[in-house]
């Protein structure tokens, strides 16, 4: 079959692992080695935190199985933009890119970044709290070089989230074998995951519920790059699914890990409970260890992040949903260099201008609504588009595709009774998009 490319300029050169790898990178990033203390304060009941990572796991896998479905249909650079403007119109697909341009984007590159200013600043004895100043300034250094990285080849991007893929999740399982092989001299005790914990109430389960999905956030950008995957309609799916699920079962072991060696209530106080966890078992130096780790981990995700979300850009401009230099591509290197430098700059603004948890609720809330549109895109193509080539159908359909939109509408409306005026201002945000189509946009010929 031919596959159908709205950017027939950039060549198809990740293969099946590189696309594993970038899935696994790019999600991987500080999620896990952030969130967990936030989660336990708001579901201090270990059992019920578990379950929490369980069940965000779930959601993303049922997200992962529809999106592979539309990404072996639509192979094209844009990703998510792609099934929106098919399923839903090119004004729902112009504010996607809209609400990437002014926030979702910006926002997670940004928070990464921050992470990744904290703990290099820390591993060489610099107290980034202290020197809030300086650890922002290393942030945006981050973001400036990984966008020079990936305008010289998506192959640069792609070689460097992969061996960061294979370091943090080779991590990640030493952490995790080592707590529960060493653990037992230094405290650690199967008592700590069934011991009874405090009340839990619905809107704050909802709110942990949130910070997991961030930390599991990252399972579809691979399909931004979807024009550049080499025999998309089999690497595509295939990245997608099994990424997420090597995702979540390293994820559900690390904080099976954390809360073996420290009690619920030792982890709500801790932010840096990797670095705690590491810090019982081997002192200082498994500290020093985590920063380094951490410091790979997310500048591996900012790079994968860098790679592909400024497609989303170039796709736009290349269907006539933005300004038309975004489009260009770089003559020797191949890449879209404007649009990454474009989204580079974004980041680096953001970055000097919001907090870690700021950047993280803005981009859940403003990212979730396009979630569930391009996952419920799967029903509008089905009937609109029956001959449409599906060279894989998502497993369980119709149930899987609903469960995940079940789920974002839950967030959604969890997230609007618990902290309305925020949501409503990210919702408005995103909405402001609708004039900026008509008026700069709307008309524009395909």
């Amino acid at each position: 079959m031919q596959v159908s490319t709205s950017s027939p300029h950039l060549a198809r050169q990740l293969g099946p692992w590189s696309s594993i790898g970038l899935v696994i990178g790019i999600t991987i990033g500080s999620g896990i080695f952030r969130t967990p203390a936030g989660i336990a304060a708001r579901v201090p009941d270990p059992q019920l935190m578990l379950f929490a990572w369980i069940l965000g796991g779930i959601i993303t896998l049922c997200g992962a199985l529809s999106i592979a479905e539309l990404a072996a249909s639509l192979p094209q650079t844009g990703g998510l933009y792609v099934y929106l403007r098919e399923g839903w119109g090119r004004m729902p697909a112009f504010l996607f890119g809209w609400a990437q341009l002014v926030l979702i984007r910006a926002a997670a590159v940004g928070s990464i970044a921050t992470v990744f200013g904290e703990y290099l600043l820390r591993s060489i004895g610099i107290d980034p709290i202290v020197h809030a100043q300086a650890a922002d300034d290393v942030a945006a250094g981050a973001i400036v070089f990984a966008s020079i990285v990936n305008i010289r080849g998506a192959l640069w991007g792609a070689a460097i989230a992969g061996l960061s893929t294979v370091a943090k999740y080779g991590a990640l399982m030493v952490l995790v074998l080592a707590s529960f092989m060493l653990g037992s001299g230094h405290g650690g005790s199967f008592s700590h995951l069934v011991a009874a914990g405090g009340d839990v109430q619905i809107g704050l389960f909802g709110l942990a519920l949130v910070s997991v999905l961030w930390a599991y956030d990252g399972f579809a950008d691979l399909s931004f790059a979807g024009g550049e995957v080499s025999e998309p309609q089999r690497n595509l799916p295939r990245a997608l699914v099994l990424g997420t699920l090597a995702i979540i079962a390293i994820y559900v072991l690390a904080n099976a890990a954390y809360l073996y060696l420290i009690p619920i209530d030792g982890i709500s106080t801790s932010p840096l409970v990797a670095a705690d966890t590491m810090n019982i078992l081997f002192g200082q130096f498994g500290v020093a260890l985590v920063s380094v780790v951490v410091m790979i981990s997310t500048f591996g995700s900012l790079n994968g992040s860098m790679l592909v979300q400024p497609r989303i850009f170039f796709a736009m401009a290349d269907d006539k949903l933005f300004f038309e230099p975004i489009a260009r591509v770089h003559p020797r290197f191949k890449t879209p260099h404007v649009a990454i430098s474009l989204a580079g700059l974004l980041g680096v603004v953001f970055v000097l201008a919001g907090t870690f948890e700021q950047l993280i609720d803005a981009f859940v809330k403003a990212m979730l609504p396009f979630y569930g549109l391009s996952v419920a895109a799967i029903f509008t193509l089905r009937t609109r588009r029956p001959d449409l080539a599906r060279p894989y159908r998502v497993v369980g359909y119709p149930v899987v595709p609903i469960v995940y939109i079940l789920g974002v509408i839950y967030l959604i409306a969890n997230a609007l009774v618990t902290d309305t005026f925020w949501t409503l201002v990210v919702f408005g945000v995103v909405l402001a998009g609708i004039p900026v189509y008509y008026v700069a946009f709307g008309r524009q010929p395909r």
